[in-house]
């Protein structure tokens, strides 16, 4: 979760929401970053946890993600658990939920739905505190309170 804040960090540069992501592969070893690139690219889709898969799937050569942990300081969205879906990610890592717009557990839980083609383990919590102050600080900062 260490290296997927350093990586959130990176996207205060360009104003971005402060998410940060990593895919790790079967051995525990980071093979693709990512954070929230949509205002420095103009991308809709740029989500740490898409900008991470796709330079995963470049990573591996496939799109086939099998294997793979997505660590994520944030709960993913509905187009990024759906992206999780499709990408065949065997396990999700969470730093803070996301009550408003969660979809691995909080508002819905797309990667465990019972007619999902492929299930992910999901785990969250982690260094949620941590995780949660950033996105907090950031917010603040916007509305300058």
């Amino acid at each position: 979760m260490g290296r997927a804040l350093d990586e959130a960090r990176l996207a205060l540069g360009s104003g971005d929401v402060p998410v940060g992501a990593v895919v790790l592969d079967g051995s525990g070893r980071a093979i693709a970053v990512g954070h929230n690139e949509r205002e420095a690219t103009g991308d809709p889709t740029a989500h740490a946890e898409v900008v991470a898969l796709r330079a995963a799937a470049a990573a591996r050569g496939e799109w086939r993600l099998e294997g793979c942990t997505l660590v994520v300081t944030l709960e993913p969205c509905a187009m990024c658990a759906g992206a999780l879906l499709l990408s065949r990610v065997s396990r999700l890592v969470i730093g803070a939920w996301d009550p408003k717009a969660g979809a691995t557990g909080s508002v819905w839980d797309l990667v465990r739905d019972a007619r999902a083609l492929h299930r992910v383990e999901v785990v969250g919590g982690v260094r949620a505190d941590e995780c949660g102050a950033l996105l907090r600080d950031f917010f603040e900062a916007r509305r300058g309170s």
